[in-house]
């Protein structure tokens, strides 16, 4: 049960606790490193590594996509991101990467002015297809009745709801809703939504038939969702929530298992193997892919929220300049790495984390111990 704290006459909050504020603790067995397996599942599609690629228009682009297939684990295209609103948006890009930070706000709200066209996620879809990899793209629930059918009709693999906060039904007395259980049923392909921040908001969402649920607001050192909207979400009790509520779901439906993907303060390795440990089947990549040579806006990081053309959500990360050394996205999944802060060789990094712990799968490794100061 969460540690409840009074701040004050009548206002009682609940405590929350980081990624950063716990740390695994080993057990009395070891594994050989070359035992353990990072392989992750997702409905029929099977990873190497459980690694969902946020889909930013700064690190996403159907080839990086199809590179993250190649690798190993999944990239996710944004059926509202640039790809799907220009032809080719790389001289776009490339500006976008030379942009100012003061300056880029604006720029990146006139550029994502630009209507998407369903014609081009028909196209990007096909793209990323003939890679050979699976194929998953991600909208917002305000446009998934629209834009998913386009999606699902062009043969998309995974189809992916996400926006900062996502709920099972968007209640309005402006017209119509998304009744995501609804929508979901009628679908072909699985889903994957979020983000859910609690144990309630999770077991709706996994009430709707999700496939996946995407746990945490995406938060990192340049979102600001916090300062916007005074939402935040301390990722290891958001996780661990999550993974109560999963208990509790397959005990209700008889043994339906819900995957739940971690999406916040994912920085470095040390992190993805604490956010498993929490409960988490996998996590998002977001700012940390930004830095790979083949990330299309050349080092820049944005959040989807940040080009919202009346609250932009997000602080601009502007590009590499060009005597930085870069690492290719090989290098930044699986090494060698040159540096020593986690921010490379992730996922070998995760194989070491669980075989001190005594883990040789990533199931197992979610009855990993944690510890807090």
């Amino acid at each position: 049960m969460r540690e409840l704290v009074e701040i004050g006459p009548g206002k009682i909050v609940a405590r929350g606790w980081r990624l950063s504020e716990v740390a695994l603790v080993p057990t009395r067995r070891t594994r050989d490193i070359d035992d353990v397996s990072t392989e992750w599942q997702l409905d029929a599609y099977r990873f190497e590594i459980p690694a969902v690629a946020h889909p930013s228009d700064a690190t996403m682009s159907p080839a990086s996509v199809i590179e993250m297939g190649r690798l190993g684990g999944l990239g996710v295209l944004n059926a509202e991101g640039l790809w799907c609103r220009y032809v080719d948006p790389t001289s776009l890009l490339k500006e976008l990467a030379d942009t100012p930070a003061e300056n880029a706000i604006e720029r990146l709200q006139e550029i994502y002015a630009e209507p998407v066209k369903p014609e081009l996620i028909t196209e990007r879809i096909a793209e990323i297809r003939a890679g050979g990899v699976t194929t998953a793209l991600r909208m917002s629930p305000q446009h998934t009745a629209e834009l998913g059918p386009i999606a699902v009709e062009a043969g998309v693999d995974l189809l992916v709801i996400q926006g900062t906060i996502v709920s099972a039904e968007h209640v309005s007395s402006g017209g119509d809703v998304l009744n995501l259980k609804q929508f979901i049923a009628d679908l072909d392909v699985p889903v994957v939504v979020g983000g859910a921040t609690n144990y309630k908001t999770a077991m709706h969402l996994m009430r709707t038939g999700a496939a996946g649920v995407i746990v945490g607001v995406g938060s990192d050192d340049w979102s600001t969702t916090d300062t916007v909207l005074g939402i935040d979400v301390p990722m290891a009790s958001a996780v661990v929530e999550a993974a109560a509520a999963r208990r509790d779901y397959l005990d209700e439906t008889g043994g339906r298992y819900v995957h739940l993907i971690a999406d916040g303060e994912i920085t470095n390795s040390g992190a993805i193997a604490k956010a498993i440990a929490c409960g988490a089947d996998a996590v998002m990549l977001g700012s940390i892919l930004a830095d790979a040579a083949e990330s299309p806006a050349a080092g820049a990081w944005w959040h989807s929220a940040a080009s919202h053309p009346k609250l932009p959500r997000g602080r601009f990360r502007p590009g590499d300049s060009g005597d930085v050394e870069v690492p290719d996205l090989e290098a930044i999944l699986y090494g060698p790495s040159n540096s020593s802060d986690g921010s490379q060789n992730l996922f070998g990094g995760l194989r070491r984390a669980m075989a001190k712990t005594g883990y040789t799968t990533v199931k197992e490794f979610q009855k990993a111990s944690l510890v807090t100061a």
